[in-house]
């Protein structure tokens, strides 16, 4: 996984490419041919949920579909970086303008209830995603009165309440097919997100270079008024679809008694 680091902060890694064009086809065909019922709409995007409920006492567990058991197997193989098999997929979807904007959101903790790693597989549009270190790590001590929910795990984490002055912002360019994974801290103490927007600006992505290459990031037309003229961006020109790949540790096989 080394020659997939990206950026400064340790263990973030991006693999481009991760899958072929055909499964990138095959998994969107899988994603939307679910049933409705497997939908649901939230304020800034919808999703579905799959490997079963997270509560307060660990996983409800469902198995996953054999089209999400093979692409996690692969994830799982690749990387190493799983203490197990992923048992829990959510999957997203954005239109053009919609996004995770981490200020609208209330931060909150996964809890225990996941491994400290995430891999985000990604199809459809381009986008930016943002990390931010979480405000609170400016103090020495935080996080009383953090909302520690884990039924609804959304995008945006915090953490511990040690000081990390050295923190700083960056960005990635995540292209359809790629794969990010990130764990420790940048999955504890640093919030993400992305921006409402059909353009966005990616002057400053840690993997820009690799992006440009591909032949998506453009530089600006006349048309964006908002950004500077020097800018280079993304068009965001169709839905996105992103695959948030974890481990649950603690799975729950007879949660209810009868």
């Amino acid at each position: 996984m080394n020659d997939f680091t990206v950026g400064s902060v340790p263990n973030v890694f991006y693999i481009p490419d991760f899958i072929s064009e055909s499964e990138h086809d095959q998994l969107l065909n899988n994603i939307n041919g679910a049933p409705i019922s497997k939908w649901k709409s939230l304020k800034n995007r919808r999703l579905q949920n799959w490997g079963g409920v997270v509560h307060e006492k660990g996983l409800i567990a469902q198995d996953l579909p054999p089209w999400l058991t093979r692409i996690t197997e692969r994830i799982n193989e690749k990387s190493g970086l799983f203490p197990s098999s992923i048992n829990h997929v959510l999957i997203n979807e954005y239109l053009p303008n919609q996004g995770i904007m981490v200020c609208s959101e209330l931060p909150h903790q996964d809890g225990p209830a996941y491994y400290p790693v995430v891999a985000i597989l990604s199809l459809g549009s381009p986008v930016v995603m943002d990390f931010t270190p979480h405000p609170n790590l400016s103090s020495s001590t935080h996080g009383n009165g953090v909302d520690d929910k884990i039924s609804d795990p959304g995008p945006a984490v915090m953490n511990s309440g040690e000081q990390l002055d050295s923190c700083h912002p960056f960005s990635i360019v995540l292209m359809p097919r790629s794969l990010l994974i990130f764990k420790d801290l940048v999955y504890s103490d640093y919030l993400h997100g992305i921006k409402d927007s059909e353009v966005q600006r990616c002057n400053k992505a840690v993997n820009v270079t690799k992006a440009q290459n591909h032949g998506v990031v453009q530089h600006l037309s006349g048309s964006a008024k908002a950004l500077d003229s020097d800018d280079t961006v993304i068009y965001r020109a169709n839905t996105r679809v992103s695959l948030t790949c974890r481990v649950v540790t603690k799975v729950c096989k007879n949660i209810f008694k009868f």
